[in-house]
């Protein structure tokens, strides 16, 4: 599996979606520090919410190969600016989470999010449910590209 690093806005699912990879009990854990789990750096959200963490980042995302930004379905709120992705040296892609609670319209705000952020890869899935998921995986499990 590649190195990646799960950015997004607090309760935005990068844990339980790291718990559904990893085949771990599905359970809330607020995470607190950063927390590194085989190849998956897990960052709290306040990270992404708070603008003058985002070097803490940067820092954190010299050792991963793909950083994994998530939009919750659920969250109507801008969490990434626009361009967001160009701080990081190596490919973003996005994910959709929560998308078993999801409308049409909240999925398109999310999309909107992603691609404003400099996302081109997007995956729409839920950790709850199992969906998408093993797309997701395959990603993970692929080389890593050379290049964004």
């Amino acid at each position: 599996m590649r190195k990646a690093m799960f950015v997004g806005a607090v309760g935005c699912g990068k844990t339980t979606l790291i718990q559904r990879l990893s085949h771990e009990k599905i359970r809330y854990d607020k995470t607190q520090a950063v927390e590194f789990r085989n190849d998956i750096i897990d960052t709290p959200g306040e990270f992404v919410e708070h603008r003058y963490l985002y070097p803490s980042l940067m820092t954190m995302a010299v050792d991963a190969r793909v950083i994994v930004a998530i939009q919750s379905a659920t969250d109507q709120r801008p969490v990434f600016p626009p361009a967001f992705t160009t701080m990081f040296p190596v490919e973003t892609v996005g994910v959709i989470s929560k998308i078993d609670l999801a409308t049409p319209a909240s999925l398109a705000y999310a999309t909107n999010q992603l691609r404003a952020a400099g996302i081109r890869h997007i995956y729409q899935l839920s950790a709850v449910t199992g969906k998408g998921v093993a797309d997701f995986q395959q990603l993970l499990e692929r080389p890593a590209t050379p290049n964004k």
